[in-house]
């Protein structure tokens, strides 16, 4: 009976090890997540301080067509990071 009860805490030791490491090592993928968000998060911030200069430029200068075919490239790239963000915090 008491030889049960050291391999049954054995084999908890051993549980609490293996989901130790585990926490450890999503706790740095959540760490690595967080960067990653915030470094979208400033890219998305610069896209969008260039469409305002783009829209700013075309109001001045330039044919519709060009501005509305940058414009264009700036908002896909805006919906790209924005979904990458949404897959990372799902």
């Amino acid at each position: 009976m008491l030889e049960n009860i050291r391999t049954d805490i054995q084999r908890l030791i051993a549980a609490y090890e293996t989901e130790k490491a585990a926490n450890a090592t999503l706790r740095a993928e959540l760490e690595e997540s967080k960067a990653k968000v915030d470094a979208y998060r400033k890219q998305i911030e610069e896209l969008n301080k260039q469409i305002d200069s783009l829209r700013l430029q075309s109001a001045f200068t330039g044919s519709a067509a060009d501005n509305e075919a940058a414009r264009k490239k700036v908002d896909k790239l805006i919906k790209e990071i924005d979904r990458c963000i949404s897959l990372m915090e799902a």
